[in-house]
Parts: C-alpha cells; sequence; structure tokens
C-alpha cells in the first residue's frame, strides 16, 4: 500500500470494529456481489472498503496481475434502482496518489451528484501510463511504497470492470473512460486496446505520439519524473511495445466509438489570471501555470493537431477536437474539458 493510501484510509477503517460496520453497510449501500478472496480473483477487500459520504465510496480492489490492492474512489448516482453505466475517469502523472487529483483540484463530486453515471477513479498509477510494464520498476516500489508491478492495462481493462459490474447495483455494462495530461494518451491507448469495453471516450490534454522522438521524450519526462525507467515499461525506446501503445500510428483501431480530444494552445487563457480561484493571487503560482503549463499544453496541442490530421485522412467523423484559442496545462481547463464532453460522453454511455 502505498504512503498516500495508508494515510488516507486510516481514518476510514480502524480495527475489527469498523471492519464489521463495513461489512453491513457495503451491501446495503451498494447492494453488489463480493468475489470470493480465496480464489486469488480480482474482488472488493470488504475489510479495506467504507462509505464515506452519502454517494462517496472507498473501495479497494484486489488485483491478481499486480498483486496488491488497488485503492478506488467510487461516485454513486443518486438513484441505483435504473440501469447506470460506469464512467472511468483517471489522474495524471501522480495517479491520484499526491494533491493533483480530480478531487482536490475539480468539482468532479458535486458535478456528478445529479448525474445518472457511476465514477470510478483509480488513486494509484502514478507515473505508470496506465499500461502493462514488462517489468516491475524497482524506483517506483521504493518511492511509492508498492511492489513496483504495474500492469494497469490489465487490470482496468480486464480484472475491474467484471468486478464493477457484479459489485455496484444495476450497472449497465456500458462503459466510458476519460483522462488528463498522462492519462489523456492511456486512455487513446486503453481504448485501442479494448476496443469493445468503451462507449465513449474523453481525452484531455495528453499526447497521442509516444514512438515517435518528439513523444518518446515526453514519455520519457513523465516515468523519470517518479524515478522509474522507461526501459521497463516498454522496452528500449523504439521498441515495438512502443509502437504498439502510440495512438497515433495505431489510430485506425480506435473504435468507432463517441471520442472528445482536447487540448489548449499553450496561450494564457481564462484561468491564467490573478484572480482565478486556483491562482488565489499567487504570483509565483501563476507564473508557473504560465510558462511551464504553457510549455508543456504547446507540445500536447501539437500532438493532438498531428492526431486530427491523421484521423481525418482515415475519415474518422466520430471524433470531436476541441482547441480552445488560450489555455494552459491546469486544472481550470480539465474541468472545463470534463465538463464540455459530458454531454457527447453521456449519450455515448446510454445515461438516462
Amino acid at each position: 500500500m502505498s504512503r498516500s493510501k495508508s494515510s488516507r484510509l486510516r481514518g476510514f477503517v480502524v480495527g475489527s470494529a469498523a471492519a464489521a460496520l463495513i461489512a453491513g453497510v457495503m451491501p446495503v449501500a451498494l447492494g453488489g456481489a463480493v468475489a470470493n478472496a480465496a480464489d486469488g480473483a480480482a474482488h472488493v477487500d470488504m475489510d479495506r472498503s467504507s462509505k464515506v459520504g452519502p454517494q462517496e465510496y472507498q473501495l479497494e480492489v484486489y488485483s491478481p496481475s499486480m498483486q496488491r490492492n488497488i485503492e478506488l474512489k467510487v461516485l454513486s448516482p443518486a438513484n441505483t434502482d435504473a440501469p447506470t453505466p460506469v464512467l472511468y475517469l483517471l489522474n495524471g502523472a501522480g495517479g491520484g496518489e499526491d494533491s493533483a487529483n480530480w478531487t482536490d483540484q475539480s468539482d468532479v463530486d458535486s458535478f456528478f451528484k445529479d448525474k445518472q453515471t457511476y465514477v470510478v477513479i483509480p488513486q494509484e498509477g502514478a507515473f505508470s501510463y496506465y499500461t502493462d510494464w514488462q517489468r516491475p520498476d524497482p524506483a517506483l516500489a521504493k518511492n511509492l511504497g508498492n511492489n513496483g508491478i504495474n500492469m494497469w492495462e490489465t487490470f482496468l481493462t480486464k480484472e475491474l470492470p467484471p468486478v464493477m459490474d457484479s459489485f455496484l447495483p444495476n450497472a449497465s455494462g456500458k462503459n466510458g473512460l476519460a483522462g488528463i495530461s498522462m492519462a489523456g494518451s492511456s486512455v487513446l491507448d486503453l481504448a485501442i486496446q479494448a476496443p469493445e469495453l468503451y462507449s465513449a471516450v474523453g481525452a484531455y490534454s495528453g499526447c497521442a505520439m509516444t514512438s515517435d522522438p518528439v513523444g518518446s521524450s515526453f514519455v520519457n519526462l513523465v516515468t523519470a519524473a517518479g524515478g522509474a525507467n522507461s526501459a521497463n515499461m516498454w522496452g528500449p525506446i523504439g521498441g515495438p511495445d512502443w509502437v504498439k501503445h502510440d495512438p497515433y500510428v495505431n489510430a485506425a483501431k480506435l473504435p468507432r466509438i463517441p471520442i472528445f480530444v482536447s487540448s489548449g494552445s499553450g496561450l494564457p487563457g481564462v484561468h491564467d489570471q490573478l484572480n482565478d480561484p486556483r491562482i488565489a493571487g499567487n504570483m509565483g503560482k501563476l507564473a508557473g501555470q504560465m510558462i511551464t503549463g504553457g510549455a508543456i499544453e504547446a507540445a500536447t496541442s501539437a500532438c493532438t493537431h498531428m492526431l486530427q490530421l491523421r484521423t481525418d485522412s482515415l475519415g474518422m467523423n466520430n471524433i470531436h477536437y476541441d482547441f480552445p484559442v488560450g489555455g494552459t496545462h491546469s486544472w481550470g481547463y480539465w474541468q472545463d474539458d470534463l465538463h464540455q464532453s459530458w454531454p457527447m460522453l453521456a449519450a455515448g454511455m446510454g445515461v438516462q
């Protein structure tokens, strides 16, 4: 268990009395089945899961491929009696293990309060690109307090969905997927690797090019930020796994489902102002967002425009591209992206 995961759960599960309470609350609240832990299959760990709000649950799901529990935040609709799809919402490079996450930086809780969807947000996966790694990474094991095994594609596409479909009451079997920054690349790759799983996808400020020199350098920067070695992920740069997981190269394999792809220009926009709530008058924070965030977003914009040229040449009219005139690599714009893409995601998932 990661250090951050341990601290977040400390207040939720305390001893056998709390475990007994959760065992009583969760089946009544969510009403779903729990896999038999003894058979080694993916399952909800009831002893480490709890209800933390009227429509919010903190779950731990055991991943056989990663040989550890993965913490999830789950938002539930007010009405669980109707067929309800599941939106999997991925964090950026920090994987939800730091403060740069959907919960702390956006209005995700209030936004989905009246939406007829479940929202599942993994709280782990930092610097992983949410992909299957060829080898464990010792730096990630040391720095993040896990075993260094990253099998995120397997977990997200094969292990987790069946567990959520059986555990969440009236889950409809329809799934959506959205992510920012690092995960803005990952969601496109996951859709390619599991083309039948998702009914709609949202990719915000990601770089779809991973195998060319510029794209691979970008991937290296992200993984190196966690001390990880990208060779443990996809092997030597330029190898077959780098190409296999490149959404630009494999654009023709993107499923013909509603896909929303967005990136700002890198120029200052509406959220790059001192009076923005996330800036709160902090000149240093504003400067960092405009300089560093501007440079990163300019790079993702170039990648995204290249992807648009590629998919347009393939006649793929299922993809909506959004290129606001301004916008840096920052949370104000990702919240806007989620709001703007929601009607498209909802329609694709069949939200009632």
